[in-house]
């Protein structure tokens, strides 16, 4: 399984937020921090906003944050949210498909996938390895 770039960069731009939960951030200094496309993040926000994971503040002194706790953001939801396609293979088209057990194989190691990543919430990946905040492109 392969997530999506769009998956990558909502998961950055949530883990660069939950770790600054008090402040507003622009997409230009998370993208800098990443050292990404600021065009392909504003898409990325725009949708996290649409969807109520991100807040945005317009004006001057504005930016975003985070639209609620880290603790009650689920991996596996946003996963879901972001990804359009979790064919893993193109079954679907086959014409085996109705005899072959790949498909419900398949179908079980999605779910195992997606059940681990059920599993956690923003919190727990920020705390998993320490302050990441350190290796990006950031002064604080």
């Amino acid at each position: 399984m392969r997530l999506t770039r769009y998956t990558d960069y909502a998961m950055r731009v949530l883990l660069y937020l939950g770790a600054r939960p008090d402040d507003l951030c622009s997409i230009a200094e998370i993208a800098r921090a990443y050292g990404i496309s600021q065009n392909h993040l504003m898409k990325v926000v725009s949708d996290l906003v649409h969807e109520g994971y991100l807040v945005s503040v317009r004006g001057r002194a504005g930016g975003i944050r985070l639209a609620r706790e880290a603790s009650s953001i689920n991996v596996g939801q946003l996963i879901r949210h972001t990804e359009d396609d979790f064919d893993l293979v193109g079954c679907a088209d086959c014409i085996i498909a109705p005899a072959c057990g790949l498909t419900s194989v398949l179908d079980e190691a999605l779910s195992a996938f997606l059940g681990v990543l059920d599993r956690y919430t923003l919190v727990d990946v920020l705390a998993r390895k320490g302050s990441f905040l350190k290796l990006l492109k950031t002064t604080g």
